[in-house]
C-alpha cells in the first residue's frame, strides 16, 4: 500500500532537526525495492518539478527527510498504478499542502489524511520467508545461491536489499529461464562494478564525509546510466531479432 505523504512544510517534516536525513543515494535505496526503475536522475527531475523539496547542506548536497521519501513514493506509485501525469500528481500534493484532502490514494483508497512513510525492512529474512517474498520456490532460491545471484549470511538468512534480484530471477523463471542461465548477468554486473569502482576509488580513500557522500552519489548515478545503457543495447538487439 502506498504511503500518503505529509504536507510540505508540516511541523513533522523539515522543522525537526533530529528527523532522519537521507542522501539521494539513500533515497534511491529506500525506493528501489518497490520501484526498481527509479534512478537518481528521476529523483532530481521530480525535485526540479517541485514535487519534493529536500534541504541542502552548506556544500550543496541534498538531504531528504522521511516525509520527502514518502512524497516520492506517492508520486512514483501514482505514475505506476494510475498512470497519472505529473501535473495531476502535483495538484494532489498542492491540495495536501493547503490542508485539503487528497482526491484519492494511488492504491485506490480515499485519502484519510497524512501518514508516515512505510518502514523499509532491513533485518535479514529466513530463507523460506525470503523465497516467498521473492516469488521463488525453495529449490529456485537454492539455485540462486549456487549460481551466485544472492548470498545468505552465516545463519542462512538473506538481506531484504537482495529481493529485487530474487524477484527478477523469479520472473525470468516463469518464462523458463532458470537461475543457472543467469550467471552471465552476474559476471557482467561484476565487471561493470569493477569499472565504476575505478572511477571513484580515489574519492573513497578520503575520510571526509562530504567526499564519501559525493562518491556514493556518483556511483549511484553511474549505476543508473549503466543500467540505462544495458537496457538500450538489449532493446536494440531484440529489435534486430524481431526484424525491426
Amino acid at each position: 500500500m502506498s504511503a500518503v505523504p505529509q504536507p510540505s512544510g508540516s511541523a513533522d517534516r523539515d522543522t525537526d532537526d533530529t528527523a532522519p536525513r537521507f542522501t539521494i543515494g539513500g533515497v534511491l535505496g529506500a525506493l528501489r525495492g518497490d520501484f526498481p526503475d527509479v534512478t537518481i536522475s528521476k529523483i532530481r527531475y521530480l525535485e526540479s518539478e517541485e514535487l519534493v523539496h529536500p534541504q541542502r547542506t552548506p556544500s550543496g548536497y541534498r538531504k531528504f527527510s522521511a516525509a520527502d521519501v514518502a512524497r516520492l513514493r506517492y508520486v512514483l506509485a501514482a505514475q505506476r498504478d494510475q498512470y497519472l501525469p505529473l501535473r495531476v500528481i502535483k495538484e494532489h500534493l498542492d491540495a495536501l499542502d493547503r490542508g485539503e484532502e487528497l482526491p484519492g490514494r494511488p492504491d485506490g483508497d480515499a485519502a484519510a489524511g497524512p501518514a508516515a512513510e512505510e518502514p523499509v525492512a532491513t533485518a535479514p529474512l529466513p530463507a523460506a520467508e525470503f523465497a516467498r517474498a521473492a516469488g521463488l520456490t525453495d529449490e529456485q532460491l537454492a539455485d540462486c545461491v549456487q549460481f551466485g545471484l544472492v548470498a545468505p549470511d552465516s545463519q542462512g538468512r538473506h538481506r531484504p536489499v537482495d529481493l529485487p534480484v530474487a524477484r527478477a530471477a523469479a520472473g525470468l523463471a516463469r518464462h523458463g529461464i532458470e537461475p543457472r542461465h543467469l550467471r552471465v548477468y552476474r559476471t557482467g554486473a561484476e565487471r561493470e562494478a569493477a569499472l565504476l569502482e575505478q572511477l571513484v576509488a580515489p574519492v573513497l580513500l578520503s575520510r571526509a564525509e562530504e567526499a564519501r557522500t559525493r562518491a556514493t552519489e556518483q556511483l549511484q548515478e553511474l549505476a543508473a546510466l549503466s543500467a540505462q545503457l544495458h537496457g538500450a543495447l538489449l532493446e536494440a538487439r531484440l529489435r534486430e531479432v524481431l526484424g525491426g
